[in-house]
Parts: C-alpha cells; sequence; structure tokens
C-alpha cells in the first residue's frame, strides 16, 4: 500500500521569483518575505525529508530547525494531520541600519504532513538534535494491512 504525501516542489520557486521582483526599498528582507498571499500572511516552511522504510513499517520525516530549542516547536495532530510549527524571532538589540549582509530568517515557520490513516497518537515519536527534529510514525496500521480472505 503506498502512502500519499502532499509535498510543494515549486514552494521555493515562487519565493525566489517573489523575491527577486519584490520592491527593493527600505523594507527588511523578514518583511518582503511576509507579503500577502491569497490574503494571507504565508509562513515559512521548515526543510524536510521524508523517508519511507517498508521492512520496519515506519515514516521518518526530518525537519531542519536552525537556532531553535526543542521547547519552542509545537508538534500538532488533528483530523489526521501532523503540524510542526516554530516561531523565531530577531534580536532587538541591533539596529537595521547596522547590517553589513542579512541571510537569516525570522518568522512563523510550520508545516503539516497528512498521516496514513489509523494513525494513533501514541504511535507518533519525536526527537531533537542539533536543530534537526525527526518524526517517526507507522507507515500503515495493522487495520490497514491487507487481508486475506479464505473462500469456505
Amino acid at each position: 500500500m503506498a502512502s500519499v504525501f502532499f509535498y510543494e516542489p515549486y514552494y521555493d520557486i515562487e519565493r525566489l521569483v517573489n523575491q527577486a521582483f519584490a520592491p527593493r526599498d527600505t523594507q527588511s528582507t523578514f518583511q518582503r518575505q511576509q507579503n500577502l498571499v491569497d490574503g494571507a500572511v504565508r509562513s515559512l516552511k521548515p526543510r524536510m525529508d521524508l523517508h519511507e522504510n517498508d521492512e520496519q513499517n515506519v515514516v521518518t520525516a526530518t525537519f531542519e530547525f536552525p537556532g531553535v530549542s526543542k521547547d519552542n516547536i509545537q508538534i500538532d495532530v488533528h483530523n489526521g494531520r501532523l503540524t510542526v510549527s516554530a516561531e523565531t524571532k530577531e534580536a532587538e538589540d541591533v539596529n537595521e541600519s547596522e547590517y553589513a549582509v542579512r541571510e537569516r530568517r525570522f518568522g512563523k515557520y510550520s508545516r503539516t504532513l497528512q498521516l496514513p490513516q489509523g494513525v494513533k497518537d501514541e504511535e507518533i515519536k519525536a526527537s531533537m538534535e542539533n536543530g534537526v527534529l525527526n518524526i517517526t510514525f507507522p507507515k500503515t496500521t495493522a487495520e490497514q494491512a491487507p487481508k486475506r480472505i479464505t473462500i469456505s
């Protein structure tokens, strides 16, 4: 049984094109990144790798959260969807005009995955080390595994 995971391959391309053609004014990089999309502020998406292990019947989602402690990351499960989110804030003690180069991103990070049907909350495990969050959950549950029916 193949799992279905939604992935937005063009998200980064769209973001880069929008940044390239954004007006160069006094707005900070963060303010330019937070342009309104469809009437809502678009949050940043953490980088993710998704690995399926058929032998162990496990899916591992690995997220990058550089510089974010595990206490500042939220993992929520609702209606079969797993949402990982965090928020980083820029230092307020540095004046904007004092930067020579500014590439770090600040703001709300969020990513949502559709879980396989039947996954229970207690089957989801999370660990974090060096800014890398690993979340594992079953690829299929016993209830979803194929069953053979014998003919009587």
